[in-house]
């Protein structure tokens, strides 16, 4: 039969589909960009320091440029009114990543060819989160993590999440949807074992398989949800139930 159980966790699912997170990708570029930060402020500190034994003085400013010996920019440590940036550029002088630092979180971008970004690794106040794009600026992958659990959700071409890997605090599960964002296939964790929820075009559970807490059933449904079909196996053998569209048993075997 169909349980409120699952249901609730087909919901949970669904509702695992959350924004796009500003900013993403890697902590090797955190390494860099500390790199460069203590670079600047070691040359900055001998240059101070014109005789031995003299006292190394303290350097303020809003803005450090890295230049290579073409004279081109290849790094950028700045202050801004939002907060802090480090832009690291390529032998063109065209920024290939960037780190942000406000007041809403932290963010690491990594850039193509064309300046684009093609990946965000961010840490807002409430949670961190990873952002792939494609060409078009569309994201076609996003890892989240909240307080309710973590989710991985896999887009199409046109930025709609199509596929839900998720764990929340209870159980992990596995959804799939159209281009419309219906529901079709759901795999979650009951406490009895796993259950398996088909739906139809407007998102109706039509079939349902798994463990219960007396043995393993199928449940089909029709068009508005309800078990009309109930083959199930407990610890007596096998059965199968027949039902009218008001979930009265018309047939039952073994009677």
């Amino acid at each position: 039969m169909v349980t409120e159980t699952t249901e609730e966790r087909l919901e949970k699912l669904e509702r695992t589909t959350r924004r796009y997170r500003l900013v993403l990708a890697g902590m090797g570029i955190a390494v860099l960009a500390c790199a460069v930060i203590w670079v600047v402020l070691g040359v900055a500190g001998r240059a101070q320091a014109q005789k031995p034994g003299a006292t190394e003085k303290v350097i303020r400013a809003n803005r450090f440029i890295l230049a290579d010996d073409n004279g081109v920019t290849r790094a950028v440590l700045k202050v801004t009114e939002n907060g802090s940036e480090l832009d690291m550029c390529d032998e063109s002088g065209k920024v290939g990543a960037d780190l942000n630092v406000t007041a809403d979180g932290s963010a690491l971008v990594l850039r193509d060819e064309k300046g684009k970004g093609r990946a965000i690794l961010s840490v807002l106040k409430d949670a961190p989160g990873l952002d792939l794009y494609d060409e078009n600026g569309k994201t076609r992958a996003d890892l989240n993590v909240t307080a309710d659990g973590s989710a991985l959700v896999l887009r199409d071409e046109k930025g709609k999440g199509r596929a839900i890997v998720s764990v929340l605090k209870d159980a992990p599960g596995l959804a799939l949807y159209d281009e419309n964002g219906t529901c079709h296939a759901a795999l979650v964790e009951d406490k009895n074992g796993a259950v398996l929820g088909l739906s139809d075009e407007n998102g109706r559970i039509r079939a349902t398989l798994g463990p219960n807490e007396h043995g393993t059933s199928l449940d089909l449904c029709d068009e508005k949800g309800q078990a009309r079909v109930g083959l199930y196996v407990v610890e007596g053998g096998p059965g199968l139930d027949l039902f009218d569209k008001k979930g009265k048993a018309i047939w039952q075997a073994p009677r």
